[in-house]
């Protein structure tokens, strides 16, 4: 991790490593959805603790972006069921949930107003929000910027922006939809160190990749997806040096087409 955002005090909800609260354990039971008269996951079953950096791969169409989305409530299954602390997962178990996309975005305003709105709608007192937003745009090294309009940013920095933005709603867990697609060496490394501080600070990470590199660097375990299920579920270690599946070793050679 980088020496300037080890140096940054992370905002409030990620303080210090949290206990366990009501989304856990996240489960999925036989999850299926389809779309068109056709499936686009298969009887997905899965269980997700807090304490762990999830790495979600496999070929293009295996359904790992559908996943997410999924888990965050954005589209409802057409079969079976997402349980969050055991119970049906609701709207306000939901909001304990934050999802980043591959391709940011951001509103027509400048980085601290895109914090001060987010912060808003996030239920944060109004003589609360300006120390946050010094706090969020510190922990995303975007204090020289916070003045800026966010459309005019490099794709790099409105990434960090829409990590921090998402930061701010305090989440239990943060869905991040390959996050560094498309971006630079330099910025890559600044959105790994930025998930990096918040898994330190007790945030549970899922995060899509198709980059071996950063999924070994940042994973604790390893979800495979391969047709719409759940091909090998495994630590990374296993996964990289001795996958279980047939898929999972030829992903990993190269040799997997969906």
């Amino acid at each position: 991790m980088h020496d300037g955002l080890q140096r940054q005090a992370v905002p409030q909800a990620a303080a210090a490593p949290r206990a366990a609260t009501g989304i856990w354990p996240l489960e999925l039971h036989d999850v299926s959805f389809a779309a068109g008269g056709k499936a686009l996951t298969d009887r997905l079953s899965l269980r997700l603790r807090p304490g762990t950096r999830t790495v979600v791969m496999g070929p293009n169409g295996a359904g790992k972006s559908l996943l997410l989305r999924l888990i965050a409530g954005l589209i409802q299954p057409t079969g079976g069921t997402i349980t969050l602390g055991g119970r049906p997962a609701d709207a306000a178990a939901r909001r304990r949930i934050a999802l980043v996309f591959q391709r940011p975005v951001v509103l027509r305003r400048s980085v601290a107003a895109n914090l001060r709105h987010a912060l808003a709608v996030y239920g944060v007192p109004r003589g609360e929000r300006a120390r946050r937003i010094d706090a969020l745009l510190a922990l995303g090294q975007l204090e020289a910027l916070a003045g800026r309009p966010a459309r005019v940013l490099s794709g790099g920095e409105q990434q960090r922006l829409s990590l921090v933005r998402a930061l701010a709603a305090e989440p239990e867990l943060l869905l991040l939809d390959e996050p560094t697609a498309s971006l630079d060496p330099q910025a890559t490394a600044a959105i790994e160190a930025l998930i990096g501080q918040a898994a330190a600070a007790g945030v549970k990470i899922v995060l899509v990749t198709h980059d071996r590199g950063q999924a070994q660097r940042l994973a604790d375990e390893v979800l495979f997806l391969h047709r719409g299920a759940l091909a090998e579920h495994s630590s990374a270690d296993a996964f990289f040096n001795k996958p279980s599946s047939a898929a999972a070793q030829a992903y990993l050679e190269g040799r997997l087409l969906l």
